[in-house]
């Protein structure tokens, strides 16, 4: 359900893509909780722009613009990389805006907590920095940035506000608007043969106290992943985890549920806390040449922190704080795209249904 064009101008590539799968996808299985007036306006178009050019100034600069909308999210990104050589960091100057809501911390969970509703908090973000690429070494790399963020929660009418529908504040500052510069580490390790893989990062993030007002914290998240191949059959197993300390804003939380997370809950409908740890199982096994079935098991905990979070959001709407899905799916490759299904049972005995599209083709 979707199409991409390519246009070379010059020596510009601009690829634009549309996709109306999420639309039409959405639309049908989740009921909306917005109160879009436009509901047959603009609202509606999924898409995205993205324009490249190799040779800016004529010295190798590179200039990627990209835009992609949702049915209520946005993103806009600028970036330029100036060319250096390979035993040199590689800089990038970046400008970004995303526009998204807050449903992994203010959503509201229902239907056993398989599903999460708007909780009327949105997040307007501007973003700018600069990342520096550190040359790979072995199976390692790394990236340090540094960026100035502009946060401004807003209502599902676009007016900003400084408290949630309870009453609680949604800025670290109590004002409309938290400002921050945050510095960010992160390293990686991967390794891949016939036989497996490993993988594993970390980030860490620290606020530097510019001004006297602005947010002094440091968050760290790691991502361990190992994969086994068992015959034909391939077992790769997942451990997530994060903290906070410091200054903190509820937008800040770790979110615990959802797809990408624990299968069979809504975004964050598991928990929302200072602290999370989360473990995915995943056997696949293929059943042709095109086709493979997978079992699969999620876990997750906010190890009891969801009450250090500004506001306890995470209490007001009910989670558990920690919660468990399993179930089984199919994964579907061909030349159109991979089509993924799942079909999972968290803790409740709700059933969820997840799918997605990847990889489309081109097609002119």
């Amino acid at each position: 359900m979707g199409a991409q064009k390519s246009i070379h101008a010059g020596r510009a590539k601009i690829d634009v893509n549309v996709d109306l799968t999420h639309k039409l996808c959405t639309s049908l299985m989740f009921p909306t909780f917005r109160t879009d007036k436009c509901w047959f306006g603009w609202s509606l178009y999924v898409g995205s722009l993205c324009i490249k050019h190799p040779n800016l100034f004529g010295g190798s600069e590179k200039l990627d613009v990209s835009w992609d909308k949702g049915l209520y999210d946005s993103n806009v990104l600028v970036a330029f990389r100036r060319p250096r050589p390979k035993w040199r960091p590689q800089q990038c100057f970046f400008i970004q805006h995303s526009l998204s809501p807050e449903i992994g911390v203010h959503g509201t969970p229902y239907d056993n907590f398989s599903r999460s509703g708007s909780g009327g908090v949105n997040l307007s973000k501007l973003a700018v920095g600069l990342d520096l690429s550190e040359p790979a070494s072995s199976k390692w790399s790394s990236t340090t940035s540094v960026k100035f963020e502009h946060v401004r929660p807003m209502n599902d009418e676009g007016r900003l506000i400084t408290r949630d529908v309870d009453g609680f504040p949604v800025t670290c500052s109590g004002n409309t608007h938290d400002s921050m510069v945050v510095l960010k580490q992160e390293s990686r390790f991967a390794k891949a043969n016939d036989q497996g893989l490993s993988h594993f990062s970390m980030q860490i993030e620290q606020g530097i106290p510019v001004v006297s007002k602005w947010l002094i914290f440091n968050r760290f998240k790691f991502v361990a992943s190992k994969g086994v191949r068992l015959g034909p059959a391939f077992l790769l197993a997942s451990l997530t985890g994060g903290s906070i300390v410091g200054d903190m804003a509820p937008y800040q939380a770790f979110a615990i549920g959802g797809l990408g997370s624990v299968r069979g809950y809504g975004e964050g409908a598991v928990g929302s806390g200072r602290s999370c740890l989360v473990a995915n199982t995943e056997l696949a096994l293929p059943l042709n040449k095109m086709t493979e079935g997978t079992i699969f098991l999620d876990c997750g905990t906010d190890l009891g922190s969801s009450r250090l979070v500004p506001g306890n959001p995470s209490l007001r709407h009910g989670k558990p704080g920690f919660g468990y899905g399993f179930g089984y799916g199919l994964r579907f490759k061909s030349p159109l795209g991979h089509l993924q299904v799942d079909y999972a049972i968290n803790a409740f005995n709700q059933k969820t249904l997840y799918f997605g599209v990847t990889n489309l083709a081109s097609s002119s």
